[in-house]
C-alpha cells in the first residue's frame, strides 16, 4: 500500500503527515485522523494501525505534533497541550480539504495523551463521526498518583527548574520520558522502559527527553470530564494493567459517554501495539470504525 507524504500548517509551522488512500473504494471515502501520545512520533507503531484501517476501506491521515518528529517547531521536544490540540483541529481541517473525502465521515483516533486530546476535541466539532480513544489519559492527576510520591517529587522539582531556568538559558530543561518506578521520568513503572523502548526502535527521530515544564499542566488536565459532551460513538480500548493511563478513570469516562463501546484487555499500556494483543485490538477497532463510518 502506498502512503503519501503530506503536510498542513498549524500555528505558523508545518506539521508532517502520512496520507493512506484506500484502493478500490468508491468516493467519497471516510477518513481517520491519527495522533500519538506523550513524546511519540508517527513512526512509533501508528503505521501498523493505519494500514489495517486503509485496507478496510478508510483513508487515514497520521501526523506529527509540532516540535516532534518530522514536523517543524522550535525549541524541539516541547509538549504543549493547547498547541497539540490546535494541531488536531488543523489536521481535521486539512483532511476536509482532501479530494474524495466525505467531510461528514471523519473519525479521530488517539492513543494515551492523544486519546485525551481526541476526547477533548471531538465535542467541539459537530461533524466528527466517531472517536477511538486507546488507553486514553483521562486524568493527569490519576496518572501522577499511581507513580507514587517519590516520583512526583522528583518530576515536580525538575519541572520547576525548567520553568525558572529554561527561559534564561533559552533552552528547556529536559526530563526523561520513560523510566522505572520511582525514577525521575514522566512515565515510570516496571514495564515502561521496555515497552516505550520497543516503540522507539521504529523511529529515527524519537528523542528520550522532553521539556520538563509539561508536568504542571499535565497534572491538572482532565479530558474525562468532557465525556458527557461526546455525542458520537466512542470506542474505548482500555488496558486493565495500564501503568501510564490508569484504567479506572477511563472506565468512569466511558460510563458518562452516551454512545460508548468499551473493550478491555488484560494487558499493560504498551502491549496494545504488539503481537497477538495488537491483532485483537486492531480487529476490534476496525470493526467499530467500519460499522460507524458506513455511508
Amino acid at each position: 500500500m502506498e502512503r503519501v507524504e503530506v503536510g498542513f500548517t498549524s500555528g505558523g509551522d508545518q506539521c508532517a503527515a502520512w496520507l493512506y488512500p484506500p484502493d478500490g473504494v468508491p468516493k467519497p471515502r471516510p477518513l481517520v485522523v491519527m495522533g500519538h501520545g506523550l513524546g511519540g512520533t508517527r513512526e512509533m507503531g501508528l503505521d501498523r494501525y493505519a494500514r489495517r484501517f486503509a485496507a478496510a476501506g478508510m483513508a487515514v491521515l497520521v501526523f506529527d505534533y509540532r516540535h516532534f518528529g518530522a514536523s517543524q517547531g522550535t525549541p524541539r521536544q516541547v509538549v504543549n497541550i493547547a498547541r497539540q490540540r490546535e494541531d488536531w483541529r488543523n489536521a481535521i481541517a486539512f483532511a476536509r480539504t482532501l479530494r474524495g473525502i466525505d467531510k461528514t465521515r471523519i473519525a479521530l483516533w488517539g492513543t494515551a495523551l492523544g486519546g485525551g486530546h481526541v476526547l477533548t476535541i471531538a465535542p467541539q466539532d459537530d461533524y466528527i463521526a466517531a472517536v477511538v480513544a486507546q488507553a486514553p489519559c483521562t486524568s493527569g492527576w490519576a496518572s501522577a498518583m499511581v507513580k507514587g510520591p517519590i516520583n512526583v517529587t522528583k518530576v515536580v522539582t525538575i519541572a520547576a527548574t525548567d520553568l525558572l531556568i529554561g527561559p534564561i538559558r533559552r533552552k528547556p530543561v529536559g526530563i526523561k520520558l520513560a523510566g522505572r518506578k520511582r525514577s525521575a521520568a514522566l512515565m515510570s513503572a516496571r514495564d515502561v522502559p521496555e515497552g516505550y523502548g520497543r516503540l522507539a526502535e521504529d523511529s529515527e527521530s524519537w528523542q528520550p527527553k522532553v521539556a520538563a515544564r509539561f508536568a504542571f499542566p499535565a497534572l491538572f488536565d482532565a479530558p474525562g470530564r468532557r465525556a458527557k459532551a461526546l455525542k458520537m460513538p466512542v470506542f474505548y480500548a482500555i488496558a486493565d494493567n495500564d501503568s501510564v493511563a490508569p484504567a479506572k478513570p477511563a472506565l468512569e469516562a466511558a460510563k458518562r459517554t452516551k454512545h460508548a463501546v468499551v473493550k478491555r484487555y488484560p494487558v499493560g499500556h504498551f502491549d496494545l501495539y504488539f503481537d497477538d494483543v495488537f491483532e485483537q485490538v486492531v480487529y476490534d477497532q476496525t470493526e467499530f470504525l467500519v460499522s460507524v463510518l458506513r455511508p
